[in-house]
């Protein structure tokens, strides 16, 4: 009955946002329309309009497909109201962002830009406000000792301890500390946690007694997975048995262990994956930008195109573009485009400059490199020499957003953690390029390149491209 209501509960709360955004959309329209309120009469999206009403199911299709990926929509008491907040902000600027591309490939005329400028901060006021509310009224409700979970912990470590003592202090989130399962032998999980209240119900041998008895709606485990695995199995086992929800909190060196294990079943057998990619759903999310973004781009800038191919010709002699192998993701090699921006027997010169090299590690770069055409010493401050590689995006040889794509011979020369760079797509810009370029060490390129894996969102891949539109401008670290 309980996971009845909370399913309930979770497709309230799905259908609350889509509600959101339609009705925000809709007074914005209304709001921003000559006759002011009168869409009642004459609504935004005619159905004698087939068109117009294809695209409206499109927009509600990719609002709900975002908000399903992007949002989390479940009842844990651990997730922090930053967390649903960044969620929240992610989902509502890709839901605007197809709002806007809708609106172009329909040429719905009433959503102007206007509507689209002020959809983002009211929808994402409403969202969050939706949640802080939800938020604010069960944490009255738990404090006063209402929708309490009764929670077990096993082990009586210091580190057990001081968990219990976080989750005492933290009322809000309604849990009730049943006591501790101490390992055998183990009589008292401390005199501070005597003082507190908190004894030691049971024993690891008497667990399977201490859940048919006692009142437990959630366990922590807070054992060593190394040495205490057998034990640790056999706690979850018989959590599962009785659907009681089971949780590890693992030491630190455990965790990087097995960060994101999955199971899967691959032809009715069980396989436990590790270092899967993350958050699939965003990443869904971050091609369909790159693709279209790319495609926009491409058509968008194509009289730049000419204009810069026609000034290449004029100035030296050689082909428009510079075609260079590169690695892409997992050493995948693909040809990267750019526009050439260097004489053409800058490779065979390379050997002769490399004690000019400004750069440490296997890259090579010079600030005034004598290779460099006076064309392309343009091209190159701001970064118009990079923009054949959206046609690299569209292929999906690269991304908008990723670690800069390495020379196979760079690739060889890299330290092992230096290799970890290749596991995502490589992108036109990345962190590396709006905190620098060429002004920054190769050894801190590397770090941002990791800071980049580790911390990857859509949420990061937007302030990325808004940031690379000022570095850009202003030709900052500019080689």
């Amino acid at each position: 009955m309980m996971r009845l209501r909370h399913k309930l509960f979770i497709h309230a709360f799905r259908l609350s946002d889509l509600g959101i955004l339609v009705g925000t959309l809709l007074v914005l329209i209304a709001a921003f329309r000559e006759h002011g309120f009168g869409f009642l009469r004459e609504l935004p999206i005619s159905v004698h309009s087939p068109i117009n009403a294809f695209g409206a199911m499109a927009l509600l299709v990719a609002w709900t497909i975002i908000f399903h990926y992007l949002v989390r929509y479940d009842a844990n008491r651990f997730t922090s109201l930053g967390v649903a907040i960044r969620s929240v902000i992610q989902a509502c600027a890709a839901c605007t962002f197809v709002l806007f591309l809708i609106g172009e490939m329909f040429d719905i005329s009433m959503l102007s830009n206007t509507v689209i400028a002020l959809f983002f901060p009211v929808t994402s006021l409403l969202c969050i406000g939706s949640r802080v509310a939800l938020r604010t009224a069960l944490a009255r409700l738990r404090r006063s000792g209402l929708n309490a979970r009764y929670l077990a912990i096993v082990g009586t470590s210091p580190r057990a301890v001081d968990f219990a003592k976080r989750i005492a202090a933290r009322p809000e989130l309604g849990y009730r500390i049943a006591g501790f399962i101490a390992e055998d032998g183990q009589t008292s999980a401390g005199a501070e946690a005597e003082q507190r209240g908190w004894p030691v119900v049971s024993r690891l041998s008497q667990f399977k007694s201490f859940l048919e008895k006692g009142v437990v709606d959630e366990v922590m485990v807070c054992l060593p997975l190394k040495e205490r695995f057998s034990d640790i199995y056999q706690v979850v086992q018989l959590c599962r048995d009785l659907g009681v929800v089971v949780r590890i909190l693992p030491e630190a060196e455990d965790v990087k262990a097995f960060a994101g294990a999955q199971v899967e079943l691959f032809d009715g057998e069980a396989v436990v994956t590790f270092f899967r990619e993350r958050l699939l759903g965003q990443l869904l999310v971050k091609r369909i930008m790159d693709v279209v973004v790319s495609l926009v781009l491409l058509i968008l800038l194509s009289p730049l195109f000419l204009i810069v191919a026609l000034l290449i010709k004029l100035d030296s002699r050689g082909p428009v573009f510079f075609v260079q192998e590169r690695m892409g993701m997992n050493k995948r090699k693909f040809k990267l485009l750019k526009f050439r921006s260097m004489y053409q027997d800058a490779e065979q010169r390379k050997a002769e400059l490399a004690a000019l090299n400004e750069q440490e590690g296997p890259v090579f770069k010079i600030k005034k490199d004598p290779r460099v055409t006076r064309v392309g010493r343009w091209l190159r401050r701001f970064s118009i020499d990079e923009l054949p590689q959206l046609i690299n995006v569209l292929k999906g040889e690269m991304s908008l957003v990723g670690p800069r794509p390495p020379l196979p011979s760079e690739v060889e020369q890299y330290d092992w953690l230096y290799r970890r760079r290749l596991c995502m797509r490589p992108g036109i810009t990345c962190l590396w390029q709006v905190s620098g370029r060429s002004d920054i060490p190769f050894s801190r390129w590397m770090e941002l390149d990791r800071q980049y894996i580790d911390n990857w969102s859509i949420w990061l891949d937007l302030k990325i491209l808004l940031k690379t539109i000022p570095a850009v401008l202003t030709a900052k670290g500019a080689a």
